[in-house]
């Protein structure tokens, strides 16, 4: 494509370059380069406790060495299942140092969801929440999950926040209860993997183009899979956002808010290695809770700030409530699903800075396109290509046709971040990339400036809240539920978290209907963001000539009942 093809660059903000130089080194090496540049910085804040980066860089170093002794190695993929904690960083990096494939669980993932994963990507070492170890001790002994290493967050708390927790009230019981039980048997201490000297040098670091990351995600059809991510790719992602906005300048005393999960591909990038990369201080918090983030604004405000819209309405009402003033809040920016107009004034009014959409998938690092950060932006698109990305709109029936600006079509795109493919799937892999573009499964028009929106969906996906949800998953679980015969999932809009699941069943003949009961039980098969909100009892379910249920009626049947 030429620079006539590519009209989007002519809106970008003052700076901003359009081209970026290829990566040659890996994520181990760009910590090791701010660590060296900023050691009395403040790397990590986790609720008042903070570690300099020069701290950071020592846990970082001996936690390698204690996992290269427990046989960690090259290639080698390492299961994290760790809520925001620095740990967590600690973790990431030790593993990435080694050589070894990082690969990201959600905590809050019940054991049939992990058994699953496991089985996919094969993890022999895991580094888990002490609070949910034993789901990953009791997984099946086929699975060979050799070592558990059981991590204690709240002995990362202040030392006041600790001592509280002791005390007889029951707030602090129940401050306790979210965070820590006891290490349960066969679990080895994390204190254990950190004692002891620091890795030599001697051991080789990964090259630009190792495979760093293995991120799940629904993908653009079916179950979810394994998304590759090399060092490069997410270093490239890591400085196209940086590029973005020149304004913060790398060791400026910039402060970055982990408020989504950086177990996420979204807080992985726009949270962990942007905010390592600048030198900045990392604000953890173990999970979204806005009181939290408000105590944290009074004394270190966000110069950025990734989010989805449910976290920006929650912040925004609880600032209102508590009186507490946002102000002082520099940049945000929202992925996930639409950003309403409404929405962004109303931010941009408490806080005085500014609020942009942007768009991604785990596939892309993952972000792909960002309103400009100036007049330039168009609300109610997800914006133009970063740096070094290109995109057009293709037509659904023939991927190498470009269809004419302000006609719909699927959006494909090119760029330095994009996966290497999904782990042990060549053929979902050819589906989706070919000649260096990705398919991304959405439906996308492209405005005259370069500006794009997305106005439907190919893919049957459900995004809630700004996570995935694959149908397919929610319907296996759902049919396996006694007196069930059949089951739809589709995603139904909602205010609050752009689409909620929603599921239509077909029970056995003579079985009684519950819906509180069914999703009672699924509460212990699915994370909560998966289980249907709402479940409704057909009589059938749409079909095709071949016997496939056709979702889009099903939803369609759904709206009219509602």
């Amino acid at each position: 494509m030429t620079s006539a093809d590519k009209p989007w660059l002519a809106h970008y903000a003052p700076r901003v370059v359009a081209e970026l130089p290829p990566v040659t080194e890996s994520l181990p090496q760009l910590i090791a380069h701010t660590v060296a540049d900023f050691p009395r910085a403040v790397a990590l804040d986790f609720l008042g406790a903070t570690t300099s980066y020069r701290e950071l860089g020592e846990q970082i170093e001996r936690a390698a060495e204690g996992l290269r002794r427990r046989g960690v190695t090259h290639g080698d993929r390492v299961a994290l299942v760790l809520p925001n904690c620095p740990e967590h960083i600690v973790a990431f990096y030790a593993v990435l140092r080694l050589g070894a494939v990082v690969v990201e669980h959600n905590p809050l993932y019940t054991a049939r969801e992990l058994r699953h994963q496991f089985e996919d990507h094969g993890a022999r070492h895991a580094i888990v929440w002490q609070k949910v170890a034993q789901k990953v001790l009791d997984l099946p002994a086929d699975l060979e999950v050799n070592t558990v290493i059981s991590v204690d967050i709240t002995a990362s708390l202040p030392a006041s926040k600790r001592f509280a927790m002791g005390l007889p009230l029951k707030a602090a019981r129940e401050a306790k209860e979210k965070m820590w039980s006891p290490r349960p048997k066969g679990a080895v201490p994390w204190e254990d993997v950190l004692r002891g000297r620091r890795i030599s040098r001697r051991v080789p670091v990964p090259e630009a183009s190792d495979l760093a990351v293995i991120q799940y995600t629904s993908g653009t059809t079916g179950a979810p899979k394994g998304a590759m991510l090399t060092h490069a790719n997410l270093i490239t992602n890591t400085l196209q956002c940086r590029a973005w906005i020149p304004e913060i300048e790398r060791g400026s005393g910039s402060v970055v808010y982990a408020m989504l999960p950086v177990f996420h591909a979204y807080g992985l990038t726009l949270g962990l290695t942007f905010a390592m990369s600048m030198g900045a201080r990392l604000v953890l918090f173990p999970a979204f809770d806005p009181d939290l983030v408000l105590a944290a604004h009074k004394k270190h405000p966000a110069t950025f700030l990734p989010a989805v819209p449910p976290i920006i309405h929650r912040l925004l009402a609880r600032a209102e409530e508590k009186k507490v003033s946002l102000q002082g809040i520099r940049i945000g920016v929202s992925g996930g699903m639409p950003l309403d107009t409404t929405l962004i004034e109303k931010w941009e009014s408490a806080t005085g800075g500014v609020l942009v959409e942007g768009y991604g998938l785990s596939e892309t690092s993952p972000i792909l396109m960002i309103n400009p950060l100036t007049d330039e932006r168009h609300v109610g698109s997800i914006g133009i290509p970063v740096s070094s990305t290109v995109a057009k709109v293709v037509s659904r029936d023939d991927p190498e046709t470009e269809v004419p600006v302000g006609e719909e079509g699927e959006l494909t795109v090119r760029g330095p971040q994009l996966f290497r493919g999904y782990w042990k799937r060549p053929d979902e892999t050819a589906a989706v990339l070919r000649d260096g573009w990705f398919r991304t499964g959405d439906v996308a028009v492209m405005d005259e400036r370069g500006f794009f929106s997305i106005v439907d969906r190919i893919k049957e996906l459900i995004i809630t809240g700004g996570f995935n949800v694959s149908p397919s998953e929610v319907e296996e679980a759902i049919i396996a539920l006694d007196g069930v015969l059949d089951a739809a999932v589709v995603g139904l809009p909602d205010p609050h978290s752009g689409e909620k699941v929603v599921a239509a069943v077909v029970t056995e003949p003579g079985a009684a209907f519950d819906a509180a009961a069914m999703r009672q039980t699924l509460r212990e098969k699915l994370t909560p963001y998966k289980v249907p909100r709402e479940i409704v009892q057909l009589d059938e379910l749409p079909r095709n000539l071949i016997g496939k249920v056709l979702r889009k009626k099903v939803k369609e049947q759904l709206q009219q009942r509602s």
